[in-house]
This record gives C-alpha cells, structure tokens and sequence, in this order.
C-alpha cells in the first residue's frame, strides 16, 4: 500500500533522498554475503521477561526462520496491505517478524508492551487488523489471554498468534506452526512475496504517538521514509559497516526502529536487544557483548559517571559514540565523557512524524553548545551531518503565524523534507491541523533562534498538550477523559510534572463531587482495571482543589497548575 502522494514521490527521489532499495533488499544482501556471521542477539534475561530462552541467531538463520514466519502468515491468508498487531518485547521474533510482513507487503502495526485492552482495541479497530502477534507472558502480564479477548471485540482481527510455553485457548502457537513449514508453505509464501511486488514506498509500519487528541494517531511510514531516518542516526554517530547495536529503547516507534532495526540494516552488524530497561543487564551487555554503539536516558548518563566503577570493562576503543536525548543534556556530562573515555555523546532531537535534529560532534564540537542546542536547517546554513540539506525548519509564531527570524522570540518549530511522514492513518480533519497551508508539519514543540548567526535551535517547552515520560508521549487529554468517568471525580485536569529521571511525571488535578473523595491508589486501580489504560498511564500526583483555574472564557489554565509543581511533592 502506498500513502505519499507520487508528486511528493517524485520529488524525493529526483533529489536523491529517498531511492528504489526496499528493506528487505538490505537484509538478502548481508544474508547473501555473510550467512554465517552473528546477526541478532537476546536479552540474556529473556527467560525473565517472556519466559523463553535466549537466541543468538546468524544472517542465515535469520533468515530461516523469516521464511517460516512468512509461510505461516500465508497460510492463515494473511495478505499485502492487511495489518498485523504485534506486542513483543525486544526479542528476536520482533525482528524476524518485521522482516517477513515487509516481505509480503504485510503492514505491521506494532504497540508499547505496556499497553492494555483499551489501547489495542482502538488500534485493531483503525486499522482493521487481520491478526495480532505476541507472547503468551511478558513479566506477569497475560498478554496472550489479553489479546484472545479481544477477538470477540474486533470483528476484523481473525486470528491471535501466540510465542512461549503456554498457547491460550482460542490462540495460535506461533512456534509450533514455524517448526511444521513444509516445502509446499515455503513455495506458497514465496508466490505470494513475488505478487506483492513490494516497493520502497510501501507501508511498512503503523507506529502511534499521543497529542492533544484524546486517542492515539497512527503515523504510516514506508521503506523509503525509514531508511532516511537511520541513514541520519548511522551518520551522526559515525558508525562503521558491520557495527555491534546495542538496543535499549522499545522497536516499536521512531526511537527504536530507525536506530535498531533500520540501522542494523543499513551496516549489517548485530543486533543486541535489551528489555525492559535494566541498568545492571545493560552494563554487562556493554561489557560482555563489545558493542559500537547504545542510547540512554540523560539521567543515566549522568548518573554512570556520577558512579565511574560502573564503567569499569567497557571497551571504549570500540564503544565511540552514544546516543541521548528527550531531555536537555548536561555540559558536564557530554564533556566528560568525551575528555575521559573518548566517547561523544550525541544529542537527538525526534518524532514519530519525522522532525529529526542530530547534534554531533562534527556540527557541534563544543559540549555546551551540543548538550542543549542543534543545527537549523534551513537556506544558507550548511552542516556535517548528513540530514542538514534533507530536512527544512523554520520558527512560526503559533498565534499571529508570523515567521520569526531574530533571536529570543519563541516560536513553533514546522518541518518538511525527506524526513517527514504524509500524514496520519485515516485522519483527515487531524491532518488539516497538523500542517499548515504552505505543508509545514506542525511540530508543537516551541524553540528559540541561537548562536552569532542564528545557526542553531534552542528547544524551550511545548505547544502541544502532552506529556512525555519516558519518551512516551501521553496526551493529557486522554487521561482527563479517563479520569472525568471516575464516579468522583466532577472535573480534572493532567499537566506534567518535572522529574529527573523521567523527564516528566503525570500530575492530576482534581475537583471531587460535593461528599466523594477517591485516593491516588483508588483512581490508578480504577484506570488500569474499569477503563483498561495501560500501566505507564497512572497519575502519580494527586493534587486534590477546590477549583480548576481558567481565564474568562472557561479555558483552563494549565501554565499555574505547572507552576505549583516547581514545591516539593505534597505528602
């Protein structure tokens, strides 16, 4: 299925930007060329996250057991342009599986692990789903039985194919139907990859991101959009052919796919996976596996340096670069790193939709400039990385929709270039909101001109009613509808709340009804167990008023509630 318009098609590839490779291209030639290297890697700890032992697979394995994958999906009529759900942890299956819907022409719409019925059945219903991947378990979650629920509740979602040592009733064992391929299965998937006649400008995922919509927007990108944004992670970081990944962030969105899975790729190295996020597993995969490159929260940076024993058996002369971002980094930290083990800290800057600002070393040698600040790409600005003549931004103010060209003036960050998605799944009157008249792509972020030539963007807050935890983004209004259905609550209101480790932590403000009151501990049972959100959605401030602020109109004002989160945590 192909989404961008030809004319935006056209134009990508007459710059050279977006080309005919598809990804499945990329895989055959390093299965071709290197069968027997490494390819993918599990957790060490699988066992404890799935249940299941951990893989060390070569190129040709990998691509074994991708046939399998293929043949099964044909065999239960699975087919080009239909949807498959996944919710996998970072495992080997999560690639293979990639791997084989890219083949078919399948459009894999993967989800966070953390979410539960209420957010898978929005995303099977939208995109009509024929079938959903997963695991039986994932830590203590019945993710399998979850996902065979929701068969009665989706009309389109036809089957539920299940990993790990228990198959619910009215589910698939995904392992045992692999081990059974047979050479008619292979034949019959082959036939139907060959008639799907793929391109590099076919659907290849539906990923979700939050906003000030109450539900999730799917963001559809195709081979073409994927590849650009790893080609920009692999250069920014400088990463050699053939380079050690070492994955900790979840391969379901922008963060995860482009560095991981599009990057592995693109350099045909190894990919190590982590999951969930473990600082202990993660050290000794650093040290153990002789990695070229991880990512990691700011907090953990600061705090692996803050406690330098830590680091004590890491390769360094290997391990050159590694990634960071969703928050500001510290001077200290970048520096540090840099002068003590030879490592440069690159600053990412990103979205679902494809805003995408690497600040590396090669633009930005100095660490206090590189730990807050990243190239504007824009008409008579030239940059290193790769990305700078790919990529168009330019600052609006967002309430006269005047352009803004000096410095200390906030204005709304709009993109467009190679980079940039075509649109949300199926959302037409989204859409018309999300660019503007001349195609810009409405970021909502808010950003400030720096630098003696006004050469670089400042990142200073958000436009958009979101909060990021984590690096993911919540909507706040989504959890105010949640909370509203509470039978005690008359009237809230969600802003995030600054926190160190996180980024941010959600906060709710609450008006109960005259005679009902309701703990913190009582409102997240009743979101995670009557309206089904996921885990990661729970308040973890509850600030109890007797109003919510609003200016003359009745619009409430979140900018005071914010402020009173600037005081220590009430007890």
């Amino acid at each position: 299925m192909i989404v961008v318009p030809a004319a935006r098609i056209a134009e990508m590839k007459a710059r050279g930007w977006w080309g005919d490779v598809t990804l499945d291209d990329l895989f055959r030639r390093h299965v071709a060329a290197k069968p027997d290297a490494e390819a993918l890697v599990d957790p060490f700890n699988a066992g404890d996250i799935t249940g299941g032992e951990p893989e060390r697979l070569t190129w040709r394995q990998t691509a074994e057991a991708v046939d399998r994958m293929a043949a099964v999906l044909v065999a239960h009529g699975v087919r080009k342009d239909q949807v498959v759900v996944c919710q996998l942890p970072n495992i080997a299956e999560l690639s293979i599986l990639y791997l084989a819907c890219l083949r078919l022409g399948v459009i894999v719409s993967p989800a966070p692990v953390q979410y539960r019925e209420h957010e898978l059945a929005y995303i099977i219903e939208a995109t009509d789903a024929v079938a959903a991947v997963t695991v039986d378990r994932i830590g203590k979650q019945a993710h399998g039985e979850m996902m065979v629920g929701l068969k009665g509740r989706c009309p389109t979602l036809r089957h539920v194919f299940v990993l790990g040592a228990t198959c619910p009733a009215g589910a698939l064992d995904l392992e045992t139907l692999c081990d059974a391929v047979d050479g008619k299965a292979h034949k019959a998937a082959q036939k139907a990859a060959a008639d799907a006649r793929v391109t590099a400008d076919d659907i290849f995922t539906i990923c979700w991101t939050s906003g000030t919509e109450a539900s999730p927007k799917g963001v559809p990108r195709s081979h073409n959009e994927w590849i650009i944004m790893g080609d920009g992670v692999v250069d920014a970081a400088d990463l050699p052919q053939g380079a050690r990944l070492l994955n900790p962030f979840p391969m379901v969105n922008m963060a995860g796919i482009s560095t991981a899975f599009v990057g592995w790729l693109l350099l045909g190295g190894v990919l190590i996976q982590h999951q969930p996020f473990d600082l202990p597993v993660l050290l000794k995969q650093m040290r153990d596996e002789t990695i070229d490159y991880t990512v990691a929260p700011p907090a953990v940076l600061n705090l692996l340096l803050q406690n330098e024993a830590l680091l004590e058996g890491i390769d360094f002369k290997r391990l050159k670069s590694i990634g960071s971002g969703s928050a500001p980094l510290s001077e200290w930290m970048v520096r540090t790193f840099h002068e003590k083990f030879g490592v440069q800290i690159v600053n990412y800057f990103g979205s679902n939709e494809g805003a995408s600002f690497p600040s590396a070393m090669k633009d930005l040698p100095l660490a206090a400039d590189r730990a807050v600040l990243f190239p504007r790409f824009a008409e008579g600005f030239s940059w290193k990385c790769k990305l700078h003549d790919r990529v168009q931004t330019r600052l609006v103010d967002p309430d006269t929709e005047e352009e803004i060209h000096e410095a200390g003036r906030t204005g709304e960050l709009r993109v467009k270039g190679g980079t940039v998605f075509s649109g949300y799944w199926r959302a037409p009157e989204i859409n018309a909101r999300a660019f503007d008249a001349d195609g810009w792509f409405r970021t909502g972020d808010l950003f400030q001109y720096a630098g003696d030539r006004l050469q670089h963007l400042r990142f200073v807050g958000r436009l958009k009613d979101i909060v990021i935890r984590g690096g993911m983004n919540i909507s706040s209004e989504e959890i105010e509808n949640h909370l509203m259905a509470h039978p005690a609550v008359a009237e809230a209101a969600v802003v995030g709340a600054p926190d160190a480790t996180l980024g941010e932590r959600l906060a709710a403000f609450v008006v109960f009804r005259p005679g009902q009151s309701a703990t913190m501990e009582e409102i997240n049972a009743f979101l995670t167990g009557e309206r089904h959100v996921a885990v990661y959605k729970q308040i973890e401030r509850l600030h109890v008023i007797a109003a919510l602020p609003r200016n003359p109109v009745g619009k409430i004002l979140k900018r005071d509630l914010r402020q009173t989160l600037t005081a220590p945590e009430p007890a």
